[in-house]
């Protein structure tokens, strides 16, 4: 079916161009996946430093401070795809040169060419990923959007799940290996983007000037359940995310290997996909304040028994429990920024909502990496996991009117949705 078509699909499932873009978005999360395990596992390799790890995030981390204004205006004045599209092969790049370096052809993986191609791959995700998500309203119709970022979430999700465990597995027999799967997703990536037809949207006319690179901040912060639900993601991540110390856990803690970094890479996801899942069939319509603050509530109780296990089974099972609960507010913050946003803007505001994104996950890692390196590895990841705690309490006395909201899309903003 055509994506520019007047008739409504009635079922997702049968709605070819949107399992087009879901498969081009599993092949670019695996691939950062595979990246983030084969380099994490890596550098902790050549260096044993858990700051180092922390650094890698950091990296990876700051091209989306530096260029979040710039990257918004670009993905709403150039062609989505095509930005997708150069991004995928930039990193096809930096995979297949750590696979050279890995295999030793001329030269050696160093510490130095992990932190400037951590750099790199942060720039492509700068771009990559709220490109990725402002495309979704023009390859589905708005009717189907609702379901359709619950199921491209699950695009992520299934990905994580098996990329890691499988990027692990294959780093047992030679990084090189590893780095080879990664340069073919990418490549296949770009190959089903270029299959994939979208509705035409018209690019904004604004001149890139700093009034219009703002135009996405203040939209959020005109919206203020949108700017409590991202910003509580923001803070409950970043104090409990612990994916960082992941290499920590499984060689000196848990005592496995590669392969046993893999699955704890994965069983976040694991629990994340099953939520997805669910809310594809049952999506969140009722008291999503609550329901959200429970969710951040649990994701923080998850973290500290992950963080006093010494359990590979406990431990897996507590990462799974996080990856559910994460999910949760994933969704609904993504449901909020797409319905209720104009086309137009769509890439300042998404720019803004990966610069949060990033901010949790990347940053958290460097948080984590840097407090390990201070109080122990333990210690960093239950004291992250009480503050997430902390500030789902907080928000929700700063946030009141999204404690109590009641909808995901209430009153004129389902509206806008068209």
């Amino acid at each position: 079916m055509n994506p520019a078509s007047p008739a409504v699909p009635v079922s997702l499932r049968r709605f070819r161009p949107f399992w087009l873009y879901w498969l081009t978005r599993v092949c670019l999360t695996s691939g950062f996946q595979i990246l983030t395990v084969a380099i994490g596992w890596q550098v902790y390799s050549l260096t044993g430093s858990a700051l180092d790890l922390g650094l890698v995030g950091l990296l990876q981390f700051l091209p989306r401070v530096l260029l979040v204004l710039v990257v918004g205006s670009v993905v709403d004045r150039f062609d989505r795809q095509r930005i997708v599209t150069v991004s995928l092969l930039v990193q096809a790049a930096v995979a297949a040169l750590l696979g050279l370096g890995s295999a030793h052809a001329g030269f050696a993986v160093s510490r130095e060419l992990i932190f400037a191609l951590s750099v790199l791959i942060g720039t492509c995700r700068s771009f990559d990923m709220p490109a990725m998500q402002a495309l979704l309203p023009n390859v589905v119709p708005p009717a189907l959007l609702p379901p359709a970022v619950a199921a491209a979430a699950s695009a992520n999700e299934a990905a994580t799940i098996l990329a890691p465990a499988l990027g692990g597995f294959l780093y047992a027999l030679g990084a090189e290996f590893t780095y080879g799967l990664d340069l073919t997703l990418y490549l296949g990536g770009a190959l089903l983007l270029s299959r994939l037809a979208v509705r035409p949207s018209e690019p904004s006319q604004q001149r890139m000037t700093l009034d219009s690179l703002l135009v996405g901040v203040r939209f959020i912060k005109s919206r203020p359940d949108i700017l409590g639900a991202i910003s509580l993601d923001l803070f409950a991540v970043l104090l409990g995310g612990a994916t960082a110390l992941l290499p920590i856990y499984a060689r000196d803690i848990l005592h496995t290997g590669p392969w046993g970094l893999g699955l704890l890479r994965s069983a976040p996801a694991v629990g994340a996909l099953l939520m997805s899942a669910y809310l594809m069939r049952f999506p969140i319509a009722q008291r999503v304040g609550r329901v959200m603050f429970a969710a951040v509530a649990v994701f923080g109780l998850a973290t500290i028994a992950f963080g006093l296990s010494t359990s590979f089974g406990l431990s897996l099972a507590a990462l799974a429990v996080l990856g559910a609960s994460d999910m949760i507010s994933v969704v609904i913050r993504t449901t909020f920024v797409q319905l209720e946003t104009p086309d137009e803007m769509r890439g300042r505001v998404s720019a803004v909502n990966s610069l949060f994104i990033g901010a949790s996950n990347q940053l958290g890692e460097f948080e984590s990496g840097a407090t390990a390196a201070l109080l122990g590895t333990v210690p960093a990841v239950v004291a992250g996991g009480v503050g997430t705690l902390l500030v789902a309490a907080l928000w929700m006395r700063l946030f009141p009117t999204l404690a109590q909201r009641h909808r995901l899309v209430q009153g004129p903003a389902a509206d806008t949705a068209g």
